[in-house]
């Protein structure tokens, strides 16, 4: 019987196979295969140059440059396993209906029994390139130091040729250079980054762009004009009135102006003179007034802070012989018998009243607005509205001999007094409709 037991071969196979398969199990309990996925792995495209080489670019897209990686391996090895350990590449070599690269991964230094990528390809899209040169536009951000403003900012160079795929080249509708200035005080050359937009101004990634600056990039030349507020004068001798009439009274608003330019320049600028001859008042029964274009007059390398701060309105006011005319200001009427319920709003347009006083020369050639007293009384308006009330105006002792030669009304605004009582009770009902 011994003999047959060593004699027989079979058996003998047996009790390996027994014995290899009680190991595997015990293996298996003690260190069992497991998986594990690893999300947002990077995948590298390899040889791209089997593209690029024929001036043509790829894209990868949808997302599949970054791919989830399940991994099969027994437990103590995944747990030793990183995401940064996997390395998932695509060979450009192996691109097959030119958009599908299989990704392959990798886990070096690591024994694994698979290892997927999701997806298994990167898509791509291949497209051939195109260059195309565009001017770039500067603009700024901040604000420079105070006595100063911007002069001419100026890219250098000033235009750029930028190379890339053709559906991104023809997107492209402006390059900018954006820089900087705040707090500047002097001259500056600073360097910028290019950004691209398109025709609705959404930035365009430059992931795939190349330009022809390389490594010298683009820098912006800011020039700084120091400013100065400078008095406007106008030249009145053309300014007349018609028979029966004198000119009262020619002013100009603004009355002065801020300019920026050399600082030589404007420490030599005494005013802005407007001729006599860009003012058109003649003959005139009535306060006529002329708006003034300053921008001819100024002086060469000096120019306007604000640019649409152009206009001068010269305003010639006349008065009849042995008459005197005045503007009176709304702000400067007394209210007399207003309710204690009422207060004023506003008075109409808010322009101001001209009145007309008419009487002796010596005397109206003393009375000045301030003798004035102006005053409304709005007994007869007892609720909030619109009224139009007359205008009394009281003469001095010193011009009594003088009379005010028109009636003159205001529209004067009545609305209902808020006391401190009705604002916490609007403010109690905001509170309670916000807290429901």
């Amino acid at each position: 019987m011994k003999k047959s037991l060593t004699n027989n071969i079979g058996l003998k196979l047996l009790a390996f196979l027994f014995a290899f398969m009680l190991w595997l199990l015990v293996v298996n309990i003690d260190d069992p295969v497991d998986t594990k996925t690893f999300d947002s792995i990077p995948v590298t495209i390899e040889h791209a140059e089997v593209v690029t080489q024929d001036q043509r670019s790829y894209q990868v897209l949808d997302g599949t440059d970054t791919v989830s990686v399940t991994v099969s391996a027994t437990r103590s090895v995944l747990e030793k396993i990183s995401a940064e350990n996997i390395v998932a590449t695509a060979d450009m070599r192996e691109l097959y209906l030119e958009s599908q690269i299989p990704i392959e991964i990798t886990i070096p230094g690591y024994e694994f029994e698979s290892a997927t990528a999701n997806p298994r390809n990167v898509q791509v899209k291949i497209e051939q390139n195109k260059s195309d040169t565009f001017p770039i536009t500067v603009t700024t951000t901040g604000t420079v130091r105070d006595g100063y403003v911007l002069g001419n900012v100026q890219a250098d160079p000033e235009r750029v040729t930028v190379n890339g795929p053709e559906s991104v080249i023809d997107r492209i509708s402006k390059v900018v250079a954006q820089v900087n200035v705040s707090g500047l005080s002097e001259d500056s050359s600073i360097d910028a980054v290019l950004t691209y937009y398109d025709s609705d101004n959404n930035e365009i990634s430059a992931e795939q762009l190349a330009n022809n600056l390389g490594t010298t990039g683009v820098k912006v030349n800011v020039t700084l004009y120091h400013t100065a507020r400078i008095p406007v004068t106008v030249d009145t001798s053309g300014v007349t009135a018609a028979d029966g009439y004198s000119i009262s009274e020619v002013t100009w608003t603004p009355e002065e102006i801020q300019l920026a330019g050399e600082e030589e320049v404007l420490d030599a600028l005494e005013s802005i003179r407007i001729p006599a001859d860009a003012v058109d008042i003649t003959s005139i029964s009535q306060r006529t007034e002329q708006t003034v274009d300053i921008t001819p007059y100024l002086p060469e390398g000096t120019r306007l802070v604000d640019e649409n701060g152009n206009n001068i309105l010269v305003t010639a006011r006349v008065a009849r012989e042995g008459t005197k005319s005045f503007d009176i200001p709304v702000g400067s009427i007394t209210v007399d018998n207003l309710s204690d319920s009422l207060t004023v709003s506003g008075y109409g347009s808010g322009d101001d009243l001209e009145v007309h006083i008419g009487g002796p020369q010596e005397q109206l050639n003393s009375l000045q607005l301030s003798d004035l007293a102006v005053s409304i009384d709005l007994k007869d308006c007892t609720k909030a509205g619109d009224y139009e009330v007359p205008v009394t105006i009281t003469l001095p002792s010193d011009a009594a001999d003088c009379t005010v030669e028109t009636s003159v009304t205001v529209t004067v605004t009545l609305q209902e007094r808020t006391t401190a009582a009705d604002n916490t009770a609007e403010e109690d009902t905001d509170n309670e409709s916000s807290g429901g």
